[in-house]
């Protein structure tokens, strides 16, 4: 039973960490056409969330938790004609966050796919845990 215990633990584990990681994605999408309001400000740089394994001192299984959410460096701002802008430059561009919709959602099936594969084997988990205490009535 406790074998049951531990893999349900397992499952939430990765069930919260998809879901800080659509927060994360979420976050992304929306500042994705924000603008800064003046000249030489940095705009909305793209995050990055990463996972790490621990040990669970209780189950003694290894569960995932988030290891840290970065800026994403690699990706460079982009440069967007809009001479009106209160934050363009002397040539009329401005500096656009580093986000390209198509990964972010891209990242977005992957994490939701990941949390569905979670909640299957919690669920499963569940009724054979269920499953048993009614044998052992």
């Amino acid at each position: 039973m406790t074998d049951l215990l531990s893999t349900m633990k397992v499952s939430v584990s990765g069930m919260k960490v998809q879901s800080q990681r659509i927060n994360v994605i979420a976050q992304n999408v929306a500042n994705a056409d924000t603008a800064p309001s003046k000249a030489g400000e940095t705009p909305y740089a793209r995050k990055t969330i990463s996972f790490k394994n621990v040990l669970d001192k209780e189950t003694r299984e290894n569960i995932v938790i988030v290891d840290k959410v970065t800026q994403d460096k690699n990706a460079e701002f982009v440069k967007r004609y809009m001479p009106g802008h209160p934050a363009a430059d002397t040539d009329g561009y401005v500096l656009m966050p580093n986000i390209n919709s198509l990964v972010e959602a891209m990242d977005m099936k992957e994490a939701s796919k990941s949390y569905e594969a979670n909640m299957g084997i919690f669920t499963q988990t569940r009724d054979m845990v269920s499953k048993t205490v009614d044998l052992l009535r």
